[in-house]
């Protein structure tokens, strides 16, 4: 399953439609095909999108969305999902309208899903659960333009979710059926919980040539479980083998940038094999320049990503944007009366310009911190005696 776009109505915290593009919305050169995912016909896919913005912007809100819904067409129910917060403050009476659009290798498919809130009257618990769902599908071959990609007739309606089917959980998508029939799944690895707790996070023998990107010191490093207890065995050339039952103390032998930079890559290699998503918030923590450029750089080759993979990230930096040859892979996020996300190609025309000058230079509004709210913060430096 290849994820084309995302739209998300009636969101609490934002301001409109929540509209996510994984297509490619400008034209495609001969020299872009490299760095793009062709899926069917004229249809290709970015491999990496950025979503870019000041502190509180709502960059991680975002991510935590596109990883809910995600893990909804993954069958999982979504009073389950980690991400579910994103319709905390979801009033009674107030609907989300989530509307996915994806392809496998024969249909493109338009599910539009309706969640709302239901409180139990005994001990006034809530959950989510899930109104209505219609899912529309249309072959491959019909499809013409790229214009008409999300354009679906009433013909193509194949499902409507059905209250009275008793086999159907109210918070699971009908999706689950089609999952099944089809054998349609994706791999999806959501890193937003590591955000704040820089700790190893996958098993197995660690690769020579990773640990000698993130640090030439390393002879090995092993983890396992035996007996439901951590095997780490980590050994720097010229000394012996250290031995460490807990990931945590890992911190007092490695840097965090390479302790970051091992589940990272690791959970890279997967998307890769896989051609799936990895989501990382704030992808510039415990990294230098150079190692983020790299796994952008990464995703971008065809050669290296030979399955489109998709890469989703936030970051403040601008410098990061200069990675990306094209506008429309990039989100300026901002956060004045509600959260927004706009695409820098509606913005901004040309692919040539130099993107973190144009981002830091506040051309497109509200990318850097108000000029009053400098000077404020200034003057009460400048009286601190």
């Amino acid at each position: 399953m290849k994820i084309l776009k995302l739209t998300l109505e009636g969101l609490p915290h934002f301001n409109g439609i929540l509209d996510i593009d994984f297509i490619a919305k400008q034209r495609v050169n001969e020299d872009d095909k490299e760095q793009l995912y062709n899926v069917f016909s004229k249809v290709y896919i970015n491999q990496v999108i950025a979503f870019v913005g000041i502190n509180a912007s709502g960059k991680t809100t975002i991510l935590k969305v596109i990883s809910f819904v995600m893990k909804m067409l993954k069958n999982e129910s979504i009073n389950n999902s980690q991400s579910k917060e994103v319709l905390s403050d979801l009033e009674n009476n107030q609907k989300v309208i989530i509307t996915s659009y994806f392809c496998d290798n024969e249909f493109v498919n338009k599910l539009q899903t309706v969640i709302g809130k239901e409180i139990n009257t005994v001990d006034n618990s809530e959950k989510f659960i899930i109104l209505d769902e219609s899912l529309w599908s249309k072959k491959i071959s019909k499809i013409k333009t790229k214009k008409s990609l999300f354009e679906f007739k009433d013909s193509d309606l194949k499902q409507k979710r059905n209250q009275d089917e008793q086999y159907l959980m109210n918070d699971i998508s009908i999706i689950i059926a089609i999952n099944k029939k089809n054998n349609m799944s994706f791999f999806v690895c959501d890193m937003l919980s590591w955000t704040d707790h820089n700790m190893i996070n996958v098993l197995g023998q660690f690769p020579k040539e990773l640990l000698i990107f993130l640090d030439p010191s390393i002879e090995y490093l092993q983890c396992h479980m035996k007996e439901k207890k951590f095997d780490i065995r980590l050994k720097f050339y010229g000394k012996n083998e250290v031995i460490i039952n807990s990931p945590h103390m890992l911190a007092n032998y490695l840097s965090s940038g390479t302790i970051k930079g091992l589940g990272v890559f690791m959970n890279a290699c997967f998307a890769f094999i896989e051609g799936g998503y990895l989501i990382i918030d704030e992808i510039e923590n415990h990294f230098n320049r150079e190692i983020v450029a790299t796994l952008i750089r990464f995703f971008m080759d065809s050669k290296v990503n030979k399955n489109g993979a998709t890469l989703v990230f936030s970051t403040h930096y601008s410098e990061l944007l200069d990675e990306f040859d094209r506008n429309d892979s990039i989100y300026i996020v901002r956060n004045k009366n509600g959260i927004t996300a706009k695409n820098l190609s509606t913005i901004l025309n040309r692919n040539d310009i130099k993107k973190s000058e144009v981002y830091d230079s506040n051309y497109l509004g509200g990318t850097v911190p108000v000029y009053e709210a400098y000077m404020a913060l200034k003057k009460v430096l400048m009286s601190v005696e």
